[in-house]
């Protein structure tokens, strides 16, 4: 997952409302978002490689999700696949606080990246390159390959549409939501962020919906969650087609 809108308690009737975009190589093999053979309480998206995930929830209520920290010098050699994380958190049994407050233990074995967990009544960032837990306040937010907030273009435009989305038609909610996720325009040069990448890739990059040969946006997924359900519709992009789930969880 390279981009992750979200809006925390600011809704009067969902408490998390989430819009999020997974790029990645075409190439690497995926599943859509299902609810897995061996852990059945988990609805996510798979990665097939790793067999770890970029986003999901369960059926109790808790939520995760992923972005990977762009730092072309970091030696990945040795270590492990950061989708586990995700996983991991879903699959943790115990009080989530806990669960996060641990990853500082063992930053050093994964990647750089940003990892969001909660349910609809408490929700927390880490990141292994920030270092710092935080309990989430109400607002609105975004993360994509910097740390949380970081105003790269793609971040404050996805910020500012999701704040008129809340503000819109609530029945249009979720179509709008991936309306903003398709937002294709690279930002002009001087606005690009120096993250260590060429400046052709850099641009590349910069949109919240990315298009290139190789890699680019392999799926949007917008979540709802209230006290007493969570929507989640995931949107494929494969080849040219466009395929969506829809999942209703009751809590």
């Amino acid at each position: 997952m390279c981009l992750i809108l979200f809006a925390y308690n600011v809704h009067p009737e969902y408490k998390l409302i989430l819009a999020a975009n997974r790029d990645e190589f075409y190439k690497r093999p995926t599943a859509p978002a299902h609810f897995w053979e061996d852990s059945p309480e988990i609805l996510a998206g798979r990665d097939l490689e790793k067999m770890g995930t970029w986003m999901g929830v369960t059926s109790r209520g808790r939520f995760a999700a992923l972005t990977n920290y762009r730092n072309p010098k970091e030696v990945m050699e040795g270590k492990r696949s950061r989708g586990e994380l995700v996983a991991d958190a879903l699959k943790y049994d115990g009080n989530l606080e806990n669960y996060m407050a641990k990853l500082a233990e063992n930053k050093a074995r994964y990647p750089g990246y940003n990892l969001l967990a909660g349910n609809a009544d408490e929700l927390y960032y880490y990141s292994n390159i920030g270092q710092e837990l935080q309990k989430l306040e109400p607002g609105i937010y975004g993360v994509s390959n910097h740390l949380l907030n970081t105003e790269w273009p793609k971040v404050k435009i996805g910020k500012d549409g999701l704040s008129k989305i809340i503000g819109g038609k609530q029945e249009d909610m979720v179509e709008n939501l991936f309306m903003l996720l398709q937002y294709s325009e690279a930002a002009p040069d001087k606005l690009l962020p120096n993250t260590g990448v060429p400046l052709d890739l850099e641009r590349m990059l910069s949109p919240l919906f990315i298009k290139s040969e190789h890699y680019g946006t392999r799926s949007s997924t917008i979540m709802l969650m209230s006290d007493k359900e969570i929507q989640y519709v995931e949107r494929v992009f494969t080849n040219g087609q466009v395929n969506d789930q829809h999942y209703t969880i009751e809590l």
